[in-house]
């Protein structure tokens, strides 16, 4: 008893990228076709999924029923983008998720990385409007580089660690499932599994985080002192793949560039 007393983690943290968005599928196309901005026309926060990230977030829906009801989410959070409450509403109605015990709340704090005067903007568009912001970003770096009116991942990252702060206080012992962007997951990686700069990067480097892939961790209450999260699944596909659901691995629509 004194130990789980001591318990300072929820018991189980899922955290899943966002469906297939529309804004997905018109970067892909605008990048292809070499494209200087992104035709979409609605706000990022209002970015909807398309028909194919709605059969995604379903698929892993009856993923998380497949589970003994003992083990399923007992808390949802959500970004408030469109994208990813639709998503976790997906989630929850193909989940068999109790409602009426269940916590559900949309967490501004878990909003898509903002990327102010770059929005929108492709590799192309952001090298022949902002050349001197393009120089600028390569000589400080993707992790501390802040465009005019964005954020930097640093700042990300700042938000995320009152996200934890508020699991630890309010949600020790539950099952924590956070629905978000792919910025927001290899950020949370960054915090949990105590990455540095170059870490972050690499993971960033190697591909785009799948749409509604799963990363998850477990607590174990043999690491440290009082218990840790141990990481278990990384963006893990096979709930689509069973499903039969594409695998999709695009950058956002108002995304900045990868290095």
């Amino acid at each position: 008893m004194a130990a789980q007393l001591q318990q300072k983690w929820p018991q189980q943290l899922w955290i899943v990228r966002h469906g297939q968005s529309a804004g997905n599928v018109a970067r892909d196309e605008a990048e292809t076709a070499g494209l200087s901005l992104i035709d979409i026309a609605a706000r990022d926060v209002d970015v909807p999924l398309s028909p194919l990230g709605e059969q995604q977030a379903h698929a892993l829906g009856r993923w998380f029923r497949e589970m003994p009801e003992s083990q399923r989410p007992t808390v949802i959070l959500s970004s408030p983008y469109v994208r990813a409450r639709a998503t976790a509403q997906c989630i929850l109605d193909d989940a068999g998720v109790d409602r009426d015990s269940a916590t559900v709340i949309a967490d501004e704090r878990l909003r898509e990385k903002e990327f102010g005067i770059l929005d929108r903007l492709t590799r192309f568009g952001v090298h022949q409007k902002y050349p001197e912001l393009s120089e600028q970003r390569s000589h400080v770096g993707k992790f501390y580089f802040r465009p005019p009116g964005g954020e930097s991942w640093c700042d990300v990252i700042l938000r995320l660690r009152s996200v934890l702060d508020t699991i630890i206080r309010e949600y020790r012992g539950e099952r924590v499932l956070i629905v978000a962007h792919q910025v927001i997951v290899n950020c949370f990686r960054y915090l949990l599994e105590r990455m540095d700069e170059h870490q972050i990067l690499a993971l960033d480097r190697a591909g785009d985080i799948p749409n509604c892939s799963v990363t998850s961790y477990e607590f174990d209450a043999a690491l440290g002192k009082h218990g840790k999260l141990a990481p278990r699944l990384i963006n893990f596909v096979a709930p689509l793949q069973e499903a039969g659901a594409p695998i999709t691995a695009e950058p956002d629509a108002h995304a900045a560039p990868k290095s």
